[in-house]
């Protein structure tokens, strides 16, 4: 069976009838039956304020760490892997060295990644995906909010003050 992909249903009062109709012929099979799940999508205001949170507040980082986040994206990214949504891989290579030269290796192909050598052990960590197909409405709030405490306390201030740019500056 192929891939699936979540559509949008509406009802009618006495069916849910698909709102792409060519998208349901082709993923699903006359006369089968399945069951529906609600899900709720997350607004564009709450995913826009966290992505304008992350802004103003790598704008304002102390020179201490502007080094090591050239971009919002990096800075978003790296507090989702402090705020634990993150995706784990350890790779035993056998030797100090060999792992030195994995870590410096796979630093070039991700950049977003937490990548360290423990001795002849790797860890590498890549961030979640926050985006609406990897996480539904509840978890990406509560990510959203781990986010913004972890970037808040790296610039000393409130997380509710992250997006606000009039705010921030003045506490910072």
């Amino acid at each position: 069976m192929s891939a699936t992909y979540p559509l949008g249903f509406e009802w009618t009062g006495s069916v849910m009838a698909p709102l792409n109709r060519r998208a349901a012929e082709r993923q699903y099979v006359r006369g089968e039956q399945y069951c529906l799940d609600v899900r709720e999508e997350r607004s564009a205001a709450t995913h826009n304020h966290e992505f304008a949170g992350l802004h103003d507040a790598w704008t304002n980082l102390p020179e201490s760490l502007a080094d090591l986040y050239p971009s919002p994206e990096h800075l978003r990214k790296r507090a989702l892997i402090q705020a634990g949504y993150y995706d784990e891989e350890i790779i035993d290579v056998g030797s100090k060295a060999g792992a030195l030269r994995v870590v410096a290796s796979y630093r070039k192909i991700d950049d977003f990644a937490y990548i360290v050598a423990r001795g002849p052990i790797v860890v590498i960590r890549r961030a979640k995906s926050q985006s609406r197909r990897a996480m539904d409405r509840k978890t990406f709030q509560v990510s959203k909010s781990a986010v913004m405490e972890v970037v808040a306390g790296m610039i000393d201030v409130e997380p509710q003050q992250l997006g606000k740019t009039e705010q921030l500056g003045k506490a910072a």
